[in-house]
This record gives structure tokens, C-alpha cells and sequence, in this order.
């Protein structure tokens, strides 16, 4: 197996020759490009590059990871001033959505709906008394 820099993988990054680091592996997804579930666009987003953290956010099956593993053509070799991978070792959990503030989106809606409402009778009932004092 090839032990490649970033900078060799940066040269593969069209959709006839496509390369990705995944934790400090190499692979030639080229021939893969066409299959993939996701779309071509997906892996035409991290051609060439670190896809460690879009690859772990998907959440990959066991079958998608040892597909993957038919792909590995060599390992990272990291020199100076290379970027860090930014996700953690696999198997590490992802932290908890938010989920506490979900409904307030739809409390601030209410609110503006029964503000324009109370605004435009207000309104109303402004434009009457001031015709009735006219008259």
C-alpha cells in the first residue's frame, strides 16, 4: 500500500479520478463515484480532500464501511502544517440536538399573527370613531 501526502491526494479530485482521506486512509473512490447512494455531488464536495467528518456524520452502515474498505489504495502520511482531522476517533458519540428551544419558532409566529391581528382591528376601530367625530 501507498503511504501518499495531502498534496498527492489534492490532485485526484475530478469525477474520473477522486480520491478521499477517511481517518488517515486513502481511497480511490473513482469507480464508486456512480453507486453511491448519496449522489456523484456529495463526493464531488470532498474530492481530494479530509472526508473523515462528512463520512462520520452520515452515520455509514457496516456493509457502506467494509465497501469502503475494498477501496483503501494506501495511508496518510501527515507532514507539517497539514490540517487535523475534526471528528473524533470512531465510535465516539455525537452530542444530543437541542431540542429545548424547538417550539419557541412557533410561539413567535403566534405572537406576530395576534399582534397584526390586534394592530389591524385597532386600526379599524380608530378609522370608525374618527369618520363618527367627522360626521
Amino acid at each position: 500500500m501507498a503511504s501518499l501526502t495531502y498534496q498527492d491526494v489534492a490532485e485526484h479530485n475530478t469525477k474520473k479520478d477522486l480520491y478521499v482521506v477517511i481517518h488517515d486512509k486513502i481511497y480511490d473512490i473513482t469507480k464508486f463515484v456512480d453507486e453511491h447512494p448519496g449522489g456523484e455531488e456529495v463526493l464531488l464536495d470532498v474530492a481530494g480532500q479530509d472526508a473523515t467528518e462528512a463520512f462520520e456524520d452520515v452515520g455509514h452502515s457496516d456493509e457502506a464501511r467494509e465497501s469502503l474498505e475494498q477501496l483503501k489504495i494506501g495511508t496518510l502520511k501527515r507532514n507539517p502544517g497539514d490540517p487535523k482531522p475534526k471528528t473524533p476517533a470512531p465510535g465516539a458519540v455525537a452530542p444530543q440536538a437541542n431540542t429545548t428551544t424547538a417550539g419557541f419558532g412557533t410561539a413567535l409566529y403566534a405572537i406576530l399573527l395576534v399582534g397584526g391581528l390586534l394592530g389591524y382591528f385597532g386600526y379599524q376601530y380608530l378609522q370608525q370613531q374618527q369618520a363618527a367625530q367627522s360626521a
